[in-house]
Order: C-alpha cells, then structure tokens, then sequence
C-alpha cells in the first residue's frame, strides 16, 4: 500500500513539476519545438519515468537532472535570441521548394523531402496545382508555408539582427551591393544598427535596434 502511494504521490508531483517547467519554458506549438526543445522533452520524459519505475530511488536524483534540463533550455533560449548564427545552427533556415511552379529537386535531395510529402501537404493546404505556387518553403519545424499567385509574396529578412541573409538575397535577385546603397539612402549607415529588413512591395523596409533608434 505503501508502495502504491508513493508512486501516486511522485506521479502527481512530477505532473506538477514538468508542468511548472513547461511554462518556463515558454508557449510554443509542437510543430514549432526546435530540436533543443524535443531532446529536453525526450530526456525529461525518460528522468521523470525512471522515478516512477524505482520507487526506492531518492526523488531528488529526478528532480535535479530536471532542473539541470530546464537550465540548459534558458540558456539555449536566450543565446538564440541574442545570436541569429546559433539559431540557424540549431534549428536551420527554410528552404524554397517551389519557385514560380517549379520543384527545386536539388533543395528536396538535401532536406531528404520527399514527393509524396510536398503533395500531401500541399493538399492539406488545399493547393491543387502545382503551377498556382510561386514559392513554397519548407521551415524548419517541418511545415510548408505555401505562396500562390492570389496571394501575397512572401517576406525574407534580408537582415535579422544586425546579419546579412545572403541566402534570402539571392533568392530574392537582390545583391547585398543594392541593399547597403538603398539602406545609405534612407540615413543608415552600418546595417549591423539594423534589427530587421525585408524587401516588399518593391519597397525596402526596415527597422532599427532600440538603441539606435
């Protein structure tokens, strides 16, 4: 009887505990957990099963890798917010799968996607042709953000955090020559002041860190 106790006993405070940390950690989608996020979970899931299996272990020994797990998640979190460079190592950067109705086969070979995956996809975004897209971008999370002809175009950073996104120039038909010019023209002179700036509506947009502002 006992026995049965304690493992109610840790099952709801372990319930209560994760459930405290999960809220630290912050609100989040599944389909949007970086891979940092889904090795915490995993490992936290397999302390907190391992506590209630060995119920003769001291519950400290799960509570303290728990913590330890938490910790490491602040940490990665606020270095991601500071560093676009460990963002991308960590989570990746999204890749154009369609342009202008055509399959980048290239780009699909290196995220290993295949094309029953586009397809259904795109299905379930009800997309029925593949000629209605013109670009399609498969994120980081796994999702495709698809763009169709009645739609607006989609919106790259070409800067994030003061980093020039050479990829999503490219992408764009833009040189980092262009922007550099455009950004001087409208009184900015070191892009690294620059917290964000897309190209839309054949505009150029930007917006400054708060201390340069």
């Amino acid at each position: 009887m006992s026995n049965l106790f304690q493992t109610g006993f840790r099952t709801v405070f372990l319930y209560i505990l994760i459930l405290i940390i999960m809220r630290l950690m912050g609100k989040r989608e599944v389909g949007e957990l970086s891979v940092i996020d889904i090795v915490v979970f995993v490992i936290m899931a397999e302390v907190a099963a391992f506590a209630l299996e060995s119920p003769d272990q001291p519950l400290i020994e799960s509570i303290v890798p728990i913590i330890i797990l938490l910790i490491i998640q602040l940490v990665t979190s606020f270095i991601s917010l500071k560093s676009k460079k460990f963002r991308d190592l960590v989570d990746g950067d999204p890749t154009m799968i369609i342009e202008d109705g055509k399959i980048l086969e290239s780009e699909m070979r290196k995220q290993r996607y295949n094309l029953d995956d586009l397809f259904q996809q795109l299905r379930e975004q009800q997309v029925g042709s593949i000629q209605d897209v013109t670009h399609a971008f498969l994120e980081p999370s796994g999702n495709l953000s698809v763009f169709t002809t009645d739609q607006t175009e989609p919106v790259l950073a070409l800067i994030s955090d003061g980093v020039i996104q050479q990829r999503h120039l490219s992408q764009m038909g833009k040189s980092e020559e262009w922007m550099l010019k455009e950004l001087k023209s409208q009184g900015v002179e070191d892009y690294r002041h620059v917290f964000y700036c897309s190209y839309e509506k054949g505009k150029l947009h930007f917006q400054l860190k708060e201390e340069f502002q």
